[in-house]
């Protein structure tokens, strides 16, 4: 399993990093892991042509982990005539709210007759989904986004690859990253509380905890970027975009 970080920044572009998005690569099934606002520019500044992707897996539904969808799906309709098909999978009326960015964004582009087969599924929390190669399941974090928020767990070809999504510290997140060859984790802040959001002091409180070796930190504040070399030297590893990581 191959994990391309395409974004790793927090909402607001924090340190010129572009919003979530990882792509996974495992045998011979290509997902997107999050799709924020910035992703489609990310994907062709990379030369990481989209019509290879067969699903986008969401975490929850904030802007800066889906809002590129609407792009996406025009890019695909009008320049790239895509013709395969594409499944997005997220937390329970994703289909709704996909749809109502479209027709905010682009007026009329929601009732588009779609030229290539286009799938939504939603995915309960703690119901597997075999897509291709991967089998994907996800658990309830904390983080209000007007749908439940998700982390997610992804299995192929003997590895696991988990991710929080965004969250405040929740006990989910050691059943989230269990047995994971890699967990990746929000933390936006160093220290604190912040609502909704992980702080690396709570993280490192918690590492014991942790069955997983390999922990890396993403969506991060100018606070926590300012504490890299912080997070470093506690053994966590720290996202950056553009970074290969092989499972």
């Amino acid at each position: 399993m191959r994990l391309r970080v395409i974004g790793c920044g927090d909402a607001f572009g924090s340190g010129g990093r572009a919003n979530t998005c990882f792509w996974v690569e495992c045998g011979a099934t290509t997902v997107a892991l999050d799709f924020g606002a910035t992703t489609l520019v990310e994907l062709k500044r990379a030369d990481l042509d989209h019509e290879r992707l067969d699903a986008i897996v969401l975490t929850h539904l904030h802007g800066d982990h889906f809002g590129g969808l609407p792009f996406l799906l025009l890019d695909a309709q009008f320049q790239r005539r895509r013709e395969r098909p594409l499944t997005i999978v997220g937390p329970v009326g994703t289909e709704e709210r996909v749809m109502a960015a479209l027709e905010v964004f682009f007026p009329g582009s929601s009732t588009l007759p779609w030229r290539f087969p286009l799938a939504f599924v939603d995915l309960p929390c703690g119901e597997p989904l075999r897509i291709a190669d991967l089998t994907i399941e996800s658990q309830e974090v904390d983080h209000p986004s007007g749908a439940p928020a998700t982390g997610i767990r992804m299995q192929c070809g003997g590895k696991l690859l988990a991710f929080s999504g965004d969250t405040a510290w929740t006990e989910a997140l050691l059943s989230i990253a269990d047995g994971a060859d890699l967990f990746i984790v929000e933390c936006f802040m160093p220290d604190g509380d912040p609502h909704g959001h992980g702080a690396l002091q709570t993280l490192d409180a918690n590492r014991r905890h942790f069955r997983t070796e390999h922990i890396m930190l993403t969506h991060m504040s100018p606070a926590m970027l300012g504490r890299i070399d912080e997070a470093r030297a506690c053994g966590f590893l720290v996202a950056h975009d553009g970074l290969v990581h092989d499972l």
